[in-house]
């Protein structure tokens, strides 16, 4: 048994060692099947028709390495619709296999920086995946001109130095960057985009100090969703979304970033702990989530925009607390790279995971 077991050491030790030594060409090998795979990557192109939507980023300011900024995909048809896009969503977006090139708008909520801080590469692989001829629309409230116009000058530069080395086949010096779509909130709500059996509607919602604020409902082929954006409980949310599907709206755990603050301040740290206390009251709880989804008959809640991060799904039902009693259908805590699926006139929703 001794012998044995020297023997597979031995083997292991000389396993090891031709691992090392044949490092490079079993890297290079391993690259290149990689690189030829990847080009074949398209979540879009099996789609069947209907209301998809894929989460994107579902994380929040508060740092997580698992989760994206705040960041959603509405595919509906061949119509493909980013709303927010947080740090890291555009990566999520390609390693989800949904190209930037493919997206015909993005839509803003409101413009916290969390919500806005990917635009940058969005718009660069927006350009550059697709020789794209025209900017990315961007719609959104008013003042999303400033934000447009402000990333628009912080790329500018680099624009420049792409047409110059790729060339106008390539990289066309007539698309890059972005275009400003504002709309106005006269009302509670409003149609902002309509087309291919695909109806926008922007809704107002709670967010205060932040104004404007809005979410958005998406009716497509018989089936509803909605994305709430950042918002307290909202009479308006549940009013828009009536019937819909899924909701997805944000979520914060007031019992947890209370224990958070009073940490901070124990520790003498009174600016941070003043910010843990603020923003308590312009986020849902999960419960209150979950209330506003039973009020509106929605089939299924998504939470998302998570505060504080969960780095383990062992946490969610702590953060859940009492969600589950107050909503007559399923709850799925958001995570990212998930994609639910509406068939056309259906109840049905499925759901997979794209990476």
């Amino acid at each position: 048994m001794k012998r044995i077991a020297i023997g597979i050491l031995v083997i292991a030790v000389l396993g090891l060692g031709a691992a090392y030594a044949f490092q490079k060409p079993i890297g290079m090998a391993i690259v290149q099947r990689a690189a030829e795979a990847a080009p074949g990557r398209d979540a879009l192109a099996g789609l069947a028709d209907g209301l998809h939507l894929g989460l994107c980023g579902t994380g929040s300011p508060m740092p997580n390495p698992h989760r994206a900024g705040p960041c959603n995909v509405v595919i509906a048809g061949d119509q493909v619709l980013v709303i927010d896009m947080g740090e890291g969503g555009n990566r999520n977006l390609n390693l989800m296999g949904v190209s930037a090139a493919r997206v015909d708008a993005l839509l803003l909520t409101h413009f916290h920086s969390d919500h806005i801080d990917g635009m940058g590469p969005l718009m660069l692989y927006h350009w550059t995946r697709g020789a794209s001829a025209a900017p990315l629309p961007v719609y959104g409230p008013q003042g999303v001109e400033q934000v447009v116009a402000g990333f628009n000058a912080a790329y500018a530069p680099d624009k420049t130095y792409r047409v110059a080395h790729h060339g106008e086949a390539v990289v066309p010096s007539s698309g890059g960057g972005a275009t400003a779509r504002p709309f106005t909130m006269t009302g509670t709500r409003a149609v902002v985009l309509q087309g291919g059996g695909l109806t926008v509607t922007a809704f107002t919602v709670d967010h205060d100090p932040v104004e404007p604020a809005v979410g958005y409902r998406f009716d497509y082929r018989g089936r509803a969703v909605c994305i709430s954006g950042d918002t307290a409980k909202s009479a308006n949310l549940i009013a828009v979304c009536k019937g819909a599907d899924i909701i997805v709206h944000d979520a914060l755990q007031p019992r947890m970033v209370e224990d958070i603050r009073a940490a901070f301040a124990a520790k003498g740290d009174a600016n941070t702990a003043k910010i843990f206390a603020d923003i308590q009251d312009y986020h849902a709880s999960p419960e209150q989530a979950a209330e506003s989804a039973q009020d509106a008959g929605a089939r299924l809640l998504v939470l998302s925009h998570l505060v504080p991060p969960l780095p383990q799904a062992y946490l969610y039902p702590a953060f859940l607390g009492d969600a589950p009693a107050r909503f007559g259908g399923d709850i799925v805590v958001g995570e990212d790279g998930m994609l639910f699926s509406l068939p056309p006139d259906s109840d049905t929703i499925t759901r997979r995971q794209l990476m």
